[in-house]
């Protein structure tokens, strides 16, 4: 009898034991003062009241796009920087900021197909004509490819998008009727006589990277197209990806095996509609899915928020369901009234982040993680002012500043785990709140909420029978992560 009381009371114990952990919630929070950033603490899950104000029903059984991850550009400056610091230190910050487990869980990262306006030069894979002299740029063999297996050490399963920011300068002509050779970094734009050996370079470049153990997941077939004035572009619209896409880039994806994903546009919600020449540009990516032989081969399209609102990505998603969105860029920067943590936590986190999950983006990448003190190193004509993720003191390469991009991403990241799906959800929340929901894989709950309020709010999030109450402090983002 001794026996069967014992076992009972460890049944009972183990029952209460499970039923606790069960019902806890992790809870992350930074604030616009900065007095926390990511502070963890935990609350419990309790038996769902009756208060009826400032409440958030959760509704798991209907789900809207699978998330696919959150993080930042390693650019060839990012990787700079990172190499100056001492490995332990190096190791520590990206454990910090890539381990899925002890870390924030960053998930998607990415670079450049080629130099960016933040590399240490200006070059392509090709620059000498001729696709027989194409090879990885030493640059990034020195600087990018040490920090991506570092990065792998720690989360094997980061996804890589790859952007160019120009093609080689000899496949470059003036205009496409003129079509003279162009020999400059800046503006030009692609000869159709060379879509094939284009497509090509893109393949060869996927498969050597390959074969240095860096799988590309997705890459865009140009940053910025509508942008002629960066320190490296290549003005492309959409007719022309439409025509590189359908013609060459899509059957040599395929001839090749090639699975990698194809994402278009890669720019500003507002199709930079103010510059003349844009005119005819506007829905840039639904203009091309017209077009079903070149729509077979593309994934979807990507943004950034330098221009416009993030609306457009309702109107791009209702229109064309079976494509995919992501937000492949934002910066800070010195620009309009200067740099301020709190300001940009907010903008930030409402626009970018919660603003375009809810209208359907599987992905958010911010522009650069690290720069240094003096906001580089940058390419002349370049952007001077930009402010990384992290800045670091380059008189040490010790001394950080975290900023608000470093934070937005973790609170993603922490919580909304790859292959999770948005939620539908009910609220009856006080002006000033916003917040996104998921289910994750392993069938927990992830909400990133933040309040742009002065003052506290007491916020209740209820699903099914249970809930948590947490009161959110003023201007503040809170990342809740719990189980069934």
């Amino acid at each position: 009898m001794k026996k069967i009381y014992i076992a009972a009371c460890l049944l009972i114990g183990f029952m209460l034991t499970s039923c606790s952990e069960s019902a806890t919630v992790d809870v992350y929070t930074t604030t616009g003062d900065k007095a926390k950033t990511m502070h963890n603490e935990q609350i419990s899950m309790a038996s769902a009241g009756e208060a009826t104000d400032n409440i958030i029903t959760l509704h798991p059984e209907t789900t809207y796009q699978e998330m696919d991850g959150f993080g930042a550009a390693m650019t060839g400056s990012s990787c700079y920087n990172l190499l100056k610091m001492t490995p332990e230190d190096r190791a520590a910050l990206l454990k910090e900021t890539f381990d899925p487990v002890n870390g924030y869980g960053y998930s998607y990262i990415r670079i450049s197909l080629g130099a960016s306006d933040f590399s240490l030069d200006e070059y392509t894979y090709c620059d000498k004509p001729g696709l027989e002299n194409f090879a990885i740029h030493a640059d990034d063999k020195r600087d990018l490819f040490p920090i991506l297996k570092e990065i792998l050490a720690i989360n094997p399963e980061i996804k890589i998008m790859a952007s160019p920011w120009s093609c080689p300068k000899w496949m470059k002509v003036d205009n496409l009727k003129d079509l003279k050779p162009y020999d400059s970094w800046t503006s030009g734009q692609l000869n159709p006589k060379y879509y094939q050996d284009y497509a090509a370079y893109f393949v060869k470049y996927i498969q050597a990277m390959e074969a240095e153990g860096f799988s590309i997941h997705t890459v865009t077939i140009q940053n910025e197209p509508l942008n002629r004035g960066n320190s490296m572009s290549l003005y492309m619209t959409w007719q022309e990806q439409r025509d590189f896409v359908k013609s060459a880039l899509g059957p040599a994806f395929e001839k090749a095996g090639i699975k990698t994903k194809i994402v278009v546009y890669d720019h500003n919600y507002n199709y930079d509609s103010n510059k003349p020449e844009n005119y005819d540009q506007g829905q840039y990516p639904l203009k091309i899915y017209e077009d079903a032989d070149a729509a077979k081969y593309i994934d979807g399209a990507a943004y950034h928020a330098y221009g416009g609102d993030k609306s457009e990505l309702i109107l791009v998603h209702e229109t064309r369901p079976d494509k995919n969105i992501y937000f492949t860029e934002m910066s800070i920067g010195l620009w309009g009234e200067g740099y301020s943590f709190a300001g940009d936590l907010m903008w930030n986190m409402k626009e970018v982040c919660i603003g375009t999950i809810n209208n359907y983006n599987k992905a958010v990448i911010m522009w650069n993680y690290m720069l240094d003190d003096k906001h580089g190193p940058d390419r002349p004509g370049g952007c001077n002012i930009c402010l990384g993720a992290i800045d670091i003191d380059s008189k040490d390469y010790k001394t950080m500043t975290k900023n608000s991009h470093y934070y937005t991403m973790a609170h993603l990241s922490k919580v909304i785990k790859p292959g999770s799906h948005r939620i539908k959800s009910e609220d009856n929340l006080a002006a000033g709140i916003y917040y996104t929901v998921v289910e994750n894989p392993d069938k927990s709950y992830g909400v990133v909420l933040m309040n742009e309020n002065d003052e506290s709010k007491t916020v209740i999030v209820r699903v099914g029978e249970e809930e948590f109450s947490h009161t959110v402090q003023p201007q503040s983002v809170n990342s809740y992560l719990w189980r069934k």
